[in-house]
């Protein structure tokens, strides 16, 4: 709790929340605040190269910010050089004196939260209606669309840095391979949220490096992503002649082969819920018929001209089995083509794609295809979820995946962490209607 307190009084200070009326230091002295200063995201001072007016004198240093004045004792910066060239100590209570190493007394502000402000971040700390509108909704419709419309191209420029991030992680764990960092993000994407944890486990199991032996023969590489998925547990070794068969002894003699790692526990898959589609069995077929397809996939969505030429990219089928089969066992009643739908296309174009580019420009320094991974969530629809849909009944309608994304990242990253005070919409709340600051 004290924690949020000290918090809310960094913002009162950052954003100069408090009152205009004229400011005394705790010793009487006429204070004057000129400039606040930049926030401090390392060790030392919370704000520096701040600015103020102390009895006519311009102090130009850095600002550390307390609930308590004994904080800084307790913290001990009386003994710290590094804040030395603290030129100002604003406290929420002033109950001691302060000073640096030298022993120099560090002039202190007592500083109130202004009741509006303290009113209103009550509000924001209030729990989500039973709508789950976040709690500061009710201001949301006052704000001018420019300023929302900043506050989610930031966000969604947040999003794509952290998707980015995700890449980054697993080009290391590739070896620094592109092509391989590519598949195995497209394979988590492929389990299109329940199963994307162990899409991606899965695909970090397979002998990448030795896919291109198998690339040829679709038979083969069923075999192996069924196998090392540990799905082919699911045939027992007396079944009867037949495909599902036949892929377990090809798989048993590609793990002697290759020497392949365990498979990954069938426990590891859901099927709870999914539909037949999405059957884990369904989207490795799918993927081991892409991977015999489309070799350098990466550097053939690099040179994609547009959305819908990845999009063609990313059109996958199956082997004959599949068209009546979901999972091992009987024929369902009806073939069809195991195809993406076209929702399902542009979420791995979002998911996978988007991110890619941006973090192979950024790897490339090119801000061409930074621009382009941006530009190609411009361009896919909005998603519908929801979150989207609450954000939509609060009276904010993304017009594309860009801005679905952003409210994706403000609700994850901010109002489920009730971390109103770094978001902007909160800063707004908080500010309130000029009328009603004090």
């Amino acid at each position: 709790m004290e924690h949020n307190e000290e918090r809310l009084l960094h913002y009162v200070w950052r954003h100069r929340l408090f009152p205009l009326a004229p400011l005394r230091a705790t010793d009487g002295r006429a204070l004057e605040v000129i400039d606040t200063g930049q926030p401090n995201t390392d060790a030392g001072p919370d704000f520096f190269n701040a600015k103020i007016r102390l009895d006519g004198t311009l102090w130009v240093g850095n600002v550390e910010i307390h609930l308590r004045a004994s904080d800084w004792a307790r913290h001990g910066h009386q003994g710290d050089a590094a804040y030395d060239n603290v030129v100002l100590h604003v406290v929420g209570e002033a109950d001691a004196e302060v000073c640096r190493t030298d022993g120099q007394p560090v002039p202190q502000l007592q500083l109130d939260c202004p009741p509006g402000v303290r009113r209103r971040y009550d509000e924001l700390c209030r729990p989500s209606s039973a709508s789950g509108l976040p709690p500061c909704h009710g201001s949301l419709s006052a704000l001018p669309p420019l300023k929302v419309h900043a506050w989610l191209s930031a966000l969604g420029a947040e999003r794509l840095r952290q998707k980015a991030g995700d890449v980054e992680r697993r080009l290391e764990q590739t070896g620094g391979d592109w092509e391989d960092a590519f598949f195995v993000t497209l394979a988590r994407n492929f389990g299109f949220g329940l199963n994307a944890d162990a899409f991606e486990a899965w695909a970090l199991r397979l002998p990448l490096r030795a896919l291109g032996r198998q690339r040829d023969n679709l038979f083969q590489l069923e075999a192996l992503f069924l196998g090392t998925a540990g799905l082919l547990d699911d045939v027992p070794d007396d079944a009867p002649d037949g495909y599902p068969a036949a892929l377990r002894r090809e798989y048993g003699y590609l793990r002697r082969k290759l020497s392949l790692a365990d498979p990954l526990p069938r426990s590891r898959w859901r099927f709870l819920r999914l539909r037949p589609d999405n059957f884990p069995h369904v989207r490795l077929a799918q993927l081991a018929w892409l991977c015999h397809e489309r070799e350098h996939l990466f550097s053939r969505v690099l040179e994609a001209a547009s959305a819908d030429d990845v999009r063609r990219l990313l059109q996958v089928q199956t082997s004959d089995y599949w068209t009546d089969h979901c999972r091992f066992g009987p024929p369902m009643p009806r073939r069809r083509a195991r195809r993406l739908g076209t929702a399902s296309a542009d979420l791995l174009l979002l998911n996978t794609v988007a991110p890619l580019l941006y973090a192979y420009g950024v790897h490339r320094r090119d801000e061409a295809l930074c621009r382009r991974a941006a530009a190609l969530l411009d361009e896919l629809p909005a998603e519908d979820n929801a979150v989207v849909r609450r954000w939509a009944a609060a009276g904010i309608v993304p017009r594309s995946a860009a801005d679905s994304q952003a409210l994706l990242q403000l609700t994850r990253a901010y109002c489920d962490r009730r971390d109103c005070l770094r978001c902007r919409f909160g800063y707004e709340h908080l500010k309130g209607r000029k009328e009603e600051t004090p």
